[in-house]
């Protein structure tokens, strides 16, 4: 199960009203496990920098003007992502900016159904409690010290942490599977081959001639 943690930075809050995404940041997940791969861009928005955009993730116009524009990305991003389920804090946020950057473009819509919002989870898991990934992370245990300003990649990191233990901790079930295994870096283990049919009537008289060799056997009180 191949699932892409995502997150965005942006110059606002409302694309219907000029604000253009400046930052993608993707993790990629197979089977709740981090494989490594990831996907960040820095994306020229071919507009000012307002200064309370600013202030939240410290990126200037400056800065960004010699980046790529969204439409010089959007191949490379597309092809990444592919059919994977994205997990989104806040969905219909980091969506509704990229769409709006799609419709710019003439391309389809991202639609929110193959979303996984953590601030749904959150709200399911914890009802009433404050699901922010601030508090989230809090709840978790979760180091953000990396976490100087708001960044798309470092926050889809982040994301990735507390998406993995909304669904269930580090680790979803009691049985690893090979791939899980090899990604966290274990080790191998044969599974033991299952009997294809019932014991025959010889094993079984085997098996009472030895249990009859036990001595006052707890299991015939």
């Amino acid at each position: 199960m191949r699932e892409i943690v995502l997150d965005t930075e942006t110059t606002g809050l409302k694309p219907a009203e000029g604000d253009r995404v400046i930052e993608i940041g993707c993790i990629e997940l197979r089977d709740h496990v981090p494989t490594g791969r990831h996907f960040q861009r820095y994306l020229n928005p071919e507009r000012d920098m307002p200064a309370d955009a600013f202030a939240v993730h410290g990126l200037t116009a400056e800065f960004l003007k010699d980046h790529p524009t969204f439409a010089a990305m959007v191949d490379a991003f597309l092809e990444f992502i592919a059919d994977a389920p994205l997990v989104v804090h806040n969905a219909a946020f980091d969506i509704g900016f990229l769409n709006a950057e799609f419709e710019r473009l003439g391309r389809p819509a991202l639609p929110l159904s193959r979303c996984i919002d953590t601030i749904l989870l959150a709200r399911q898991k914890f009802p009433g409690a404050r699901v922010s990934l601030d508090a989230l992370m809090d709840r978790f245990g979760i180091d953000s010290a990396a976490r100087v300003k708001h960044g798309a990649l470092v926050d889809a990191k982040l994301l990735a942490e507390v998406y993995l233990e909304l669904v269930g901790g580090r680790q979803t079930d009691l049985s690893l599977t090979i791939e899980r295994s090899r990604a966290l870096g274990g080790t191998e283990r044969a599974a033991r081959p299952r009997r294809a049919h019932a014991p025959s009537a010889a094993e079984l008289a085997a098996h009472e001639a030895f249990l009859a060799r036990i001595k006052a056997p707890i299991w015939r009180d």
